[in-house]
């Protein structure tokens, strides 16, 4: 008996769909294969081991005077953040008070994400030396054969991790001229790119010739991470940094997802910051982290394998340096570096009503954290603390 047409049309369509089916499958498994080749070759970062515990007397010896500086920078517990000091990766003291969300009467506890404004920067800094210890990108590789329409010839990325781009501050030149950004619209990293390709913005310096510490050239390096790992800057950071770290309570902010989430940030009176147009540009800002995680990151800079010994060398290298003095900035972090030999690394930031104090006693293995979502210099102060554990010549009897 002849299959009747009807019948015919209708097996026809079920092999179609089967097939279309059978082909959808195939491109997620293909998508879902790609993102896992990408994951698999990202160089990450991994837990420093065991530490040597710290004896009680030791603890006893110095918590004390911890615990004064506290009281006497934040009295009555004036604190709107978290502090955290450890050593050997052990926490010795750390506190947590204030407002996470002053309407909602919520407190600010281990847990909670705050924005770590340009401490971001060192974090950025870690991710783009992870993947030049990988030989994934050079130091001294140009720019522009990375970012193709960056219109700075002579930039290099260590130009860039060290502040010696002599790139203008995107905050200001997109701050008043309407014909280079309406300010009614966000902006993001590949608008200040493009902004830089085509509006003729001039250099604040000839390129590589001093340092001006400059927040265009985090943005950069945050393209240049998309660029080279072929993911978002998000999702680098997360699989670069973050997950293989177990820093559960750290993410780059997502304007779309964590607006009405995150923590806001308040004036020094209390009176909360809004947002404006540049709070969607990263790598150089909106890093959200606590100072328990901040301490795994930490810890893990001072990894046997974090990055080969000659490349770690020239990340503590001082690059600032055109005219004799202390201050100086390595690639991703400041240092102070005394005649004595004595060299102190630490990085501040400030974003809105958020700053924030990361400082690693290297010789040491003491880390200092102090996080704060309400405007405070007293967040900077915690260097004060170092002379506590080694010869730092910072005033310490001022707070006793």
């Amino acid at each position: 008996m002849k299959m009747s047409f009807l019948k015919k049309t209708k097996i026809a369509q079920i092999l179609l769909l089967i097939l279309v089916l059978s082909s959808c499958g195939k491109d997620k498994k293909t998508s879902t294969d790609t993102t896992s080749t990408i994951e698999d070759t990202l160089p990450k970062m991994k837990p420093l081991g065991p530490e040597k515990r710290l004896t009680q007397a030791y603890l006893n010896s110095v918590t004390g005077r911890i615990n004064h500086f506290y009281n006497k920078n934040w009295p009555n517990n004036t604190m709107n953040g978290g502090f955290l000091v450890a050593r050997n990766g052990q926490i010795i003291f750390e506190r947590y008070n204030g407002y996470a969300n002053k309407n909602e009467e919520t407190k600010i506890t281990a847990d909670t994400p705050l924005h770590i404004a340009s401490v971001s920067k060192v974090l950025t800094a870690t991710a783009v030396l992870k993947l030049v210890n990988a030989n994934k990108l050079d130091l001294d590789q140009k720019v522009n054969t990375i970012l193709k329409t960056f219109p700075y010839p002579d930039c290099t990325v260590r130009m860039l991790l060290s502040h010696r781009s002599g790139m203008r501050n995107y905050a200001y030149f997109t701050d008043r001229d309407k014909s280079v950004w309406d300010r009614h619209d966000q902006l993001t990293n590949k608008d200040i790119l493009n902004i830089l390709a085509t509006k003729d913005i001039g250099l604040e310096s000839k390129t590589g010739t001093r340092f001006s510490y400059c927040n265009t050239n985090y943005a950069m390096l945050a393209l240049i991470i998309e660029k080279i790992t072929g993911l978002t800057y998000k999702e680098a950071m997360t699989q670069m940094i973050f997950k293989p770290l177990g820093m559960t309570n750290t993410f780059v902010f997502d304007n779309e997802k964590d607006r009405k989430k995150i923590v806001p940030s308040y004036k020094g009176n209390g009176v909360e910051i809004g947002f404006d147009y540049l709070d969607c540009v990263y790598g150089d800002k909106n890093i959200y982290s606590t100072p328990r995680d901040l301490l795994k990151f930490d810890r893990a800079r001072n990894a046997p394998d974090f990055l080969k010994p000659a490349l770690l060398k020239e990340v503590y290298t001082g690059y600032s340096n055109e005219r004799k003095g202390e201050k100086n900035y390595g690639l991703g972090i400041r240092m102070i570096n005394w005649d004595s030999g004595q060299n102190f690394y630490f990085h501040n930031g400030w974003w809105h009503g958020n700053t924030s104090s990361y400082i690693p006693l290297m010789k040491e293995h003491v880390t200092i954290i102090a996080l704060s979502n309400k405007m405070t210099r007293n967040t900077y102060a915690v260097r004060k603390l170092a002379p506590i554990f080694g010869d730092y010549p910072f005033n310490f009897k001022d707070e006793e």
